[in-house]
């Protein structure tokens, strides 16, 4: 990278490092592997083998919540077949282009997908019922959403226990909104920067991200379109991971 910027110096008005695509998975600690969902129904006097009885409910909290989001904004729950990235981003890129940028709900999108569960388990040499890590697949929910500081972000929700979620938002678009905070003066074509006047503020800008409001939006995000983490007592606990 140094070589080519010395290469192109003559051509390049500044240089930016910045947050691009940013995937942050949440996990419900205590319940997110088997053997402390094994726990977890032990210590609640819930058979295992009476399960999926328990985690159907929360399924059903999950889609009634959705319904009711859906309802109370306007808005019709949108089914795709194969939820590919493009498709998932044109459709939204569509509805933006009519609604604006305002913050909000924007759309919800539902698909089956993969998803991580637990199947009950009888060791025949242990006798021990409990509770095994599988995959399945289960109808996700796609909040999509413009927050006041991250901008166009979704919340990917299963209906199925352990309710792993995962969050997106873009931190060139989260960069943007500082920048017009400062007044700072900035051109972009899609989500790239080509022009910023004061490259070295922007730099700044860029590194002063606050994790902690962060955290506090996901906590919020969670509460309000996974409604079923109410039952388990514990906040999600959030990772990064490969976009």
């Amino acid at each position: 990278m140094a070589a080519f910027l010395e290469r192109h110096k003559d051509k390049i008005s500044g240089v930016l490092s910045c947050f691009d695509c940013i995937v942050i998975q949440g996990t419900l600690p205590g319940i997110c592997y088997a053997k402390g969902m094994t726990a977890y129904l032990y210590r609640n006097r819930i058979r295992i083998f009476d399960y999926k009885k328990f985690v159907e409910p929360l399924r059903d909290e999950i889609k009634d919540n959705a319904e009711r989001i859906a309802k109370d904004h306007g808005i019709k729950i949108e089914f795709i077949r194969k939820a590919k990235k493009n498709r998932k981003e044109k459709l939204i890129k569509e509805i933006l282009s009519k609604r604006g940028d305002h913050p909000g709900l924007v759309h919800i999108i539902s698909a089956m997908e993969t998803c991580s569960c637990y199947k009950p388990w009888h060791d025949k040499k242990t006798h021990k019922n409990f509770v095994k890590p599988d995959t399945g697949r289960c109808l996700h929910y796609y909040f999509y959403f413009i927050d006041e500081e991250f901008g166009l972000c979704y919340l990917r929700v299963p209906t199925w226990c352990p309710f792993r979620l995962q969050f997106y938002f873009n931190g060139h678009n989260w960069l943007a909104r500082q920048l017009l905070k400062a007044g700072i003066d900035f051109h972009m074509m899609e989500k790239a920067f080509v022009s910023i006047s004061d490259f070295t503020k922007a730099q700044s800008l860029s590194e002063a991200m606050d994790i902690r409001r962060l955290h506090m939006a996901l906590d919020n995000y969670a509460l309000q379109y996974c409604p079923a983490m109410r039952h388990f007592g514990v906040n999600y606990h959030w990772m990064s991971c490969p976009c």
